[in-house]
């Protein structure tokens, strides 16, 4: 079986960003970034996903893993 997650805290920790600095730098809810976060979100918004990409200067792939167990 295969799950995605992703690696928002990673990406997080490695730009020295908290969660706070990214809702206020996105307009993107705290709750709702935090979810993300914490990888408990079930449904992925491309809009949110693209916000916390630019704001990040990263690639998607940089936001997303797929594990295989």
């Amino acid at each position: 079986m295969a799950t995605i997650r992703l690696t928002l805290e990673q990406k997080l920790n490695k730009e020295k960003m908290s969660r706070y600095e990214l809702s206020k730098l996105t307009g993107i809810q705290y709750h709702t970034l935090d979810g993300y976060y914490k990888n408990k979100v079930k449904r992925y918004d491309s809009e949110i996903l693209l916000k916390i990409c630019i704001a990040l200067d990263c690639n998607i792939e940089d936001l997303i893993t797929i594990t295989r167990h």
